[in-house]
């Protein structure tokens, strides 16, 4: 994850370095962390490293869904109201027996996906607004540009918890994280993340 997007020459190339750019977040973020650590919830909410990368993986999946089915609607959900609303839920809690690269590995194949349909469907296809109280009633459809507009937006807001979540953790931030990651080498102002030495008891 390099410090910025790079440049780009037209509008599937800016989508396409901008989604990576926050994909690449939830890869960081998790850096270093145990299974234990990703399940841990240290601030007021009881959001956790390892359940924002869930809700990440299943919101990119969703949306994907729906821009590769349009301009029809994805098939429909044969799950009662009460079931997907409990399948919501559990995509925010890292469960006992869930492991952070098992997590990482689906997040990835995810991802992969959502940037290949950047590259192959057209955006100005119109996507069908979904049925959902807190979706607009005064338009019928958006567009798979909207869509991935959508996602950089969904991403962002998500990195930006799991920033502080993972500081709250163990202090690691972002730049130190992806240094650690990225193998950059350390400079007077700039020390690449490792893990702390617990004190000898």
């Amino acid at each position: 994850m390099p410090g910025h997007a790079p440049p780009i020459a037209d509008e599937r190339e800016g989508l396409t370095a901008f989604l990576r750019q926050q994909q690449d977040a939830f890869r960081v973020v998790g850096y270093g962390l145990t299974d234990e650590q990703a399940g841990l919830s240290p601030t007021p909410s009881t959001l956790s490293i390892g359940g924002l990368i869930k809700h990440a993986t299943a919101v990119q999946a969703q949306w994907l869904a729906t821009a590769t089915a349009a301009p029809d609607r994805p098939a429909p959900d044969p799950r009662t109201s009460q079931e997907r609303w409990a399948a919501y839920a559990a995509e925010f809690t890292f469960t006992a027996g869930e492991s952070l690269p098992d997590l990482l590995a689906r997040f990835d194949e995810v991802a992969a996906q959502v940037l290949a349909a950047v590259g192959r469907l057209d955006p100005s296809t119109p996507v069908p607004v979904p049925p959902a109280p807190w979706f607009p009633k005064d338009l019928d459809a958006w567009s798979i540009r909207w869509v991935w507009f959508h996602l950089i937006e969904e991403l962002a807001r998500h990195a930006g918890h799991a920033d502080i979540i993972r500081e709250a953790i163990d202090g690691g931030t972002l730049y130190e994280l992806m240094a650690g990651y990225e193998g950059w080498p350390a400079t007077d102002w700039l020390t690449p993340w490792t893990p702390k030495q617990a004190d000898p008891a």
